[in-house]
């Protein structure tokens, strides 16, 4: 099986959309969770590449795509990008009303309440050191077969080029898997949240992976599909 890693094309964003959702529980697939289908996409996919296609990366065979890496360089840029561009129709596609637990088990309702959510207008001390964030998702079919570090190297180059100072995400207690992979590809844990974890990457020095530890940062609050 051929698999391509390659720039993102905007027709690629139905099937980022659907490996989005078939990985949106921990790795594992959430298509039961969720009634519509697009939900959690357009919290954790759909927005990055949108605000800027250059940070977006997918991996493709003759089946479609399998996996993508999407990021932002600047992550209070882009959250207030959101506030200002994408956040407004959804709400009016999804109103607060939707907001609410209807005690089914689904989850539609967290993340309609993650777009109603406001965001602190100030800085986060975190992005400082580690302005940008990102998410990878694969596919069963496309793993164990090095498509992360691929899609994570294509993605690191960009941002080295951009002069970006340093990289963050969260990674979510209930996927060791993911956790080990963040290890192995660079990133160091400079905290622990009841949810997981916030793991960095310095980007200023290409060996940032073990030869020290990260600086002192401050808590992440908000927490990572990608994990």
């Amino acid at each position: 099986m051929s698999i391509a890693v390659r720039p993102f094309q905007p027709f690629d964003l139905p099937g980022m959309y659907r490996v989005c959702l078939c990985t949106g529980d921990s790795g594992r697939d959430a298509t039961g969770l969720y009634h519509d289908p697009d939900l959690l996409a357009h919290v954790y996919a759909g927005p990055y590449p949108a605000a800027d296609p250059g940070l977006a990366f997918v991996a493709a065979d003759d089946q479609g795509v399998l996996g993508y890496v999407v990021a932002t360089a600047d992550s209070y840029r882009h959250e207030r990008w959101l506030e200002e561009r994408w956040w407004p129709p959804l709400r009016l596609r999804y109103p607060q009303s939707m907001a609410s637990d209807p005690g089914d088990g689904t989850r539609d309702w967290q993340r309609v309440e993650q777009i109603h959510r406001t965001r602190p207008a100030g800085h986060d001390p975190l992005y400082e050191n580690y302005p940008a964030h990102l998410h990878i998702d694969i596919l069963p079919r496309g793993q164990g077969a090095g498509l992360g570090r691929r899609l994570m190297s294509a993605l690191l180059e960009e941002l080295r080029q951009r002069e970006v100072r340093g990289l963050h995400l969260g990674v979510g207690s209930g996927n060791p898997r993911a956790r080990a992979f963040y290890l192995a590809t660079g990133f160091t844990e400079a905290d622990r949240r009841d949810w997981g974890s916030v793991m960095v990457m310095d980007l200023r020095d290409q060996r940032s992976s073990s030869s020290s530890p990260p600086s002192t940062v401050a808590p992440i609050t908000r927490r990572s599909k990608s994990s």
